[in-house]
Formats: C-alpha cells, sequence, structure tokens
C-alpha cells in the first residue's frame, strides 16, 4: 500500500478571521485581518487572534467546561471535516479511524488556570480540580475529538513545535501507506493565546510584534517587522485514499503528492535556511515535481527578522527565482497559529486550485531588501492563468523543519 494515493476530502477550520474555510478564504483575499488586541492576566495588553465560532454546535457547554478550549476547537472543526467531506460514519469501522493533532504546546494554559484559582484560596491545593491531569496530558485534544465521534482507532498527538500541523498530515500519510487506517482526521490545534507565559517568553527574547494598529501588528518580510503575532486556531483535515473518494463521489481538495521534515541540529531558537532548503529539496524529490512545478509556496516567515531572511535565502537557493512560482504569507492576516499554523495556512491557499488566485501577504509597507523574492504577492491578490501545486513550509524551535506539497487532481 506503499504507493496508495492520499488524497484531503474534508476541511474543518476555526481562524481568527473565521470559522469555515469559504468565510476564511475571503477574508484572506480581501487581506482582512483577523488581529486584535486582547488583555491578559499579569501580562497586559498585546496583539493576538482570538476564533469566535460555535463552541455548542457539536457538544454540549458542560462538557466544553469538562474539557479544554484546544479540545473545544478540536470537536468543532473534526465535526466540521467530517460534514464538509459528506461522510456517514456509521457506514465506517470506527476502529479503522485515526485522530492525529499537531501541537506546539498543551497544559500550559490549564495549569495557569489553576495556579491563578488557588491564589485566591492562598494557594491550598485542596482547591486544585480533578479534571486537571486529563486536560494536561498530551493527547487530550485528541482524544477528546474521539469521544465526541465515538472513534476506536488510534489517537495522538504530534509535538513538532510550529511544524506540528504539517506533520500531523505527514504522520497520517504514512499510517494510510502502511494500512494502519482506513482514514485520518489530522490538523494541528493551538490554544496558546490563554498562556501569559507565552506572551511573557516571547516579549523576553525581544521576538513578541507590537503595533498601535493590532491588525498591522504582523508584518513578515517588513523593514519595520519586530515580531510574532500569537493566534490560536484549529484546523483538522479529512484524509483517505484517492480510489476511496473517487469511488463515494468526494470533492477532492488535493492529493499530499510530497512532504519531508528535517532538523538543523544547531540552535533552539534561531533557524536555519540551508536545512530549511535541503527540507524543501526533498519534498520535491519525493513528488516527482521540480522547482518550477511548484505554482505557490507558503512561507512560514513570523516576522523576525533572522526567520524571515533565512527562509527567503532558502527559497532563493531552491527555486533559484522561478518565473511560475508565487509567493505568500498567510501569518501577516491571521498571526502566528503555532501547532495549526502549517494547516491553517495550507488550507488558506487550497482554494487557488479552482479560483487561480493567489491571496496577499499584507502589512508590507517597506520590503527588506533581504527578503525580495521574484513574485512575492503583496498586499492585493494575484490572478494566475493556472495552479496546480502549493509547497507549504513550516518550521519550528529546535530547529525542525517540514514542507509538505499537495497538488491538484
Amino acid at each position: 500500500m506503499q504507493n496508495q494515493r492520499i488524497v484531503i476530502t474534508g476541511i474543518g477550520l476555526a481562524a481568527p478571521n473565521a470559522s469555515n474555510l469559504k468565510e476564511y478564504r475571503e477574508k484572506l483575499l480581501a487581506g482582512e485581518s483577523g488581529i486584535r488586541e486582547i488583555d491578559l492576566r499579569y501580562f497586559g495588553k498585546a496583539p493576538a487572534g482570538i476564533c469566535t465560532f460555535p463552541e455548542t454546535k457539536y457538544r454540549k457547554k458542560k462538557e466544553n467546561k469538562k474539557g479544554t478550549r484546544a479540545g473545544c476547537l478540536g470537536v468543532y472543526c473534526a465535526n466540521e471535516a467530517i460534514v464538509d467531506a459528506n461522510l456517514d460514519l456509521k457506514k465506517y469501522d470506527l476502529s479503522k479511524v485515526a485522530v492525529i493533532i499537531g501541537l506546539t504546546e498543551h497544559g500550559t494554559v490549564e495549569t495557569e488556570n489553576e495556579v491563578y484559582n488557588i491564589k485566591q484560596f492562598d494557594y491550598d491545593v485542596n482547591y486544585w480540580t480533578h479534571h486537571h491531569n486529563p486536560r494536561t496530558v498530551i493527547n487530550n485534544p485528541a482524544g477528546e475529538i474521539t469521544i465526541n465521534l465515538g472513534i476506536t482507532g488510534p489517537h495522538y498527538v504530534i509535538g513538532a513545535a510550529c511544524a506540528a500541523g504539517n506533520a500531523s498530515l505527514i504522520q497520517a500519510v504514512q499510517m494510510l501507506r502502511l494500512g494502519e487506517a482506513d482514514m485520518v482526521l489530522a490538523g494541528g490545534i493551538s490554544e496558546s493565546t490563554g498562556s501569559f507565559g507565552i506572551f511573557a517568553s516571547f516579549q523576553a527574547q525581544g521576538a513578541l510584534g507590537r503595533a498601535d494598529d493590532p491588525t498591522k501588528a504582523s508584518k513578515p518580510f517588513d523593514t519595520n517587522r519586530n515580531g510574532i503575532v500569537i493566534s490560536e486556531g484549529a484546523c483538522i483535515y479529512v484524509l483517505e485514499y484517492l480510489e476511496k473518494a473517487i469511488e463515494r463521489g468526494a470533492h477532492i481538495y488535493g492529493e499530499i503528492a510530497g512532504y519531508a521534515m528535517n532538523s538543523d541540529a544547531r540552535d533552539s531558537v534561531l533557524p536555519y535556511g540551508k536545512r530549511q532548503a535541503e527540507c524543501m529539496r526533498l519534498a520535491l524529490e519525493r513528488s516527482g515535481l521540480s522547482a518550477e512545478d511548484i505554482d505557490i509556496i507558503n512561507t512560514h516567515a513570523t516576522g523576525t527578522k533572522q526567520g524571515d531572511t533565512e527562509e527567503c535565502k532558502a527559497i532563493r537557493e531552491v527555486f533559484n527565482e522561478s518565473e511560475s512560482t508565487y509567493i505568500n504569507n498567510t501569518k501577516s492576516i491571521i498571526g502566528h497559529a503555532m501547532g495549526a499554523a502549517g494547516v491553517l495556512e495550507l488550507a488558506g491557499n487550497l482554494p487557488s486550485f479552482e479560483d487561480n488566485l493567489v491571496h496577499p501577504t499584507i502589512n508590507i509597507e517597506n520590503l527588506d531588501p533581504e527578503c525580495k523574492l521574484k513574485n512575492l504577492v503583496i498586499n492585493h491578490p494575484k490572478k494566475v492563468d493556472t495552479i496546480n501545486s502549493i509547497l507549504n513550509n513550516s518550521f519550528g524551535m529546535l530547529g525542525i523543519n517540514s514542507a509538505v506539497i499537495v497538488k491538484n487532481i
């Protein structure tokens, strides 16, 4: 089964500017930011991306309260993906359905909440909730999805920093090709805006984005960028065999044509363009495509100087200013959704196969000369003749790199 072709047939998402793919795509094409100012306990005010979605559509308020924010996002997006894929789970052997979720962090929010709670009682741990352990185990969001949907196949979480969303898709493809599942719900989730510690840590690193207008705070590639804008979000895909998707008449968003992951083995924080270039080359090799075959590169760029410039170096090295390759960045519009970043950003670009539009990178007023790339789409969408393949970059701390290539069927 190693040569089985794997396709995406359902997408459910919650982004800072939308709660479904149609609305999300419209906002991306319009360059409509989902960033606003929030006020965190202990930390204060900061720009961030917060999701608004019908939280009780698939789970009762009491169940959401018992679970986690990540679980709430996951349950909503998993159900939306199944509806979008036009699936009837009653027709499936649920022991052969897997749930794989990518996370950058988990448990921080819940632990901070409990410490804050017992502070009201002079730190008496007798007031510590008995829900803390199931809320903070790393597999929590994936497990909450299985409980909600009655899925009895394997569930687990991929911890791959901000490459985790891409990593979940890669793991799903591998699981399907090994015959260990008939269908996989795969994606990424971030609840990071609930943690003051994450904001404080980025600020201590000098890497937290700021602006008087929060919608302009996320500005990758711009000379005046000053750091990352943290967002929550989630995106979950239905992945299945191409032949099964065709057999049931499913709408196919695209085929996972190639992928790669590698490690910088160099620094815990600072990215390394050389390894990023190697990762993209390996993904191309596995897909059987050349650099000139890639129509869109969705960049990882987060709005830090070294991160942006290293990725641009890597793209120049691999793509050699390809005339047919257009480049954009989704974080400029929705911020950095950490573990959900890769899958949310890819989802926002998949409709390009149908409308032949490349969504813009916004907030670029003064392009950093080190980030000047041929066909970088700035501030307005670009209409092209045809789009058949997308390469999605996601990189993370501790030097983990990922690239996923999706092609049109």
